[in-house]
């Protein structure tokens, strides 16, 4: 399995869209720059059908170090989670034949949040009279 580079798939972006690199280049990052600073703030970002990137807080926990087997105290830190969405799932699994694990089933409330959704958008665009 190769490693791709933000590089690389700027390139490729460029190329299919046939805009500049240094374009493709400039929204790419400032995508990442607003990903980081909405995670950096507490919220939760979905990108229907792709996943869903969240922060959670690990808590402070004792460990042991390895090397000299002594207790060590691991402090509070918050980490960034990513949810797989449904069609991502579906899209990488016919890809690789593989099925997506999904132990926390998040991938299934995910969908039924999505559907709830769409009903309701679907309802206000279309009021029963």
């Amino acid at each position: 399995m190769a490693t791709k580079t933000k590089k690389e798939l700027i390139d490729r972006i460029a190329e299919l869209t046939h805009t500049k690199r240094v374009q493709v280049k400039k929204v790419v990052q400032q995508f990442l720059d607003e990903v980081v600073t909405e995670l950096g703030q507490g919220n939760r970002l979905e990108f229907r059908d792709f996943g869903v990137f969240e922060t959670k807080i690990r808590k402070a926990r004792k460990a042991q170090n390895p090397k000299t087997l002594e207790p060590v105290e691991v402090p509070e830190k918050r980490t960034v989670k990513f949810k797989v969405g449904r069609l991502m799932k579906q899209k990488l699994a016919a890809m690789t034949g593989a099925a997506i694990d999904d132990e926390a089933r998040d991938v299934a409330e995910m969908a039924e949040v999505a559907h709830e959704e769409e009903e309701d958008e679907s309802m206000e665009e279309h009021p029963q009279t």
